[in-house]
């Protein structure tokens, strides 16, 4: 191969590789999840619409993130005998443990300072939802036009599902935003295939091996 065949193909990768990059573009955002057991699960519909059953523990966290499989867990105890330990039953109503993280400094929007972790063992009606548990213990709640929950406790005091970049920084905003009726996440959909960024490197990967290839036969046949 020439020199200028394999400075083709460096130019293809790094190109391709660029946009790998951009497609890495997360969103920062109030993630929502289910106690699972021991494990926590992402949920698979939104706390406006989630019931949960007396006893359940549900936990929420302010990260930046690709999408579901990409979020960060809830840090912190997520025992219900714990966090509701201070909290006796009362007939007519249902428990429900909620592991509030609001996330690292990394995370943060700028200027804002991410408070600690902590629970909070909310006191509902029996059919209340997720949202309704939320609003009882961690008031104030702050929602966009979309129904898409913004801030816990007033966290962060601004910004809603705002796109960023992969490092976590950055404030454009972002091109969807899901509401809290699906456990969709900003930027994430149901059928997602690959990124126009991806395919438009991938045909200039394609493109600049066949030019490389070419360049390689003229030389041979010019010698």
């Amino acid at each position: 191969m020439t020199r200028r065949a394999a400075a083709l193909l460096v130019t293809a990768f790094l190109l391709l590789g660029s946009a790998a990059q951009a497609h890495a573009t997360g969103y920062r955002y109030w993630s929502f999840w289910e106690r699972d057991g021991g494990r926590w699960a992402y949920a698979t519909e939104g706390p406006s619409t989630a019931r949960p059953a007396d006893g359940a523990v549900q936990g929420f966290r302010f990260a930046v993130s690709q999408d579901s499989a990409d979020a960060a867990q809830p840090r912190g105890t997520a025992a219900f005998d714990a966090i509701c330990a201070r909290t006796p039953a009362r007939e007519g109503s249902k428990r429900v443990a909620l592991v509030l993280d609001f996330g690292t400094t990394a995370d943060a929007p700028s200027g804002e300072t991410p408070p600690a972790p902590r629970t909070a063992c909310a006191r509902v009606a029996p059919d209340a939802t997720t949202a309704e548990a939320l609003a009882a213990v961690a008031k104030p709640l702050r929602y966009d036009t979309n129904a898409l929950l913004c801030a816990i406790s007033g966290y962060p005091q601004r910004g809603c599902g705002e796109q960023v970049s992969g490092s976590g920084s950055g404030t454009a905003e972002p091109t969807e935003k899901p509401t809290t009726d699906s456990a969709e996440k900003p930027g994430e959909k149901a059928d997602s295939g690959p990124s126009v960024g991806l395919l438009a490197g991938g045909a200039v990967v394609v493109v600049l091996a066949g030019a490389a290839v070419w360049q390689a036969r003229r030389r041979r046949r010019n010698a």
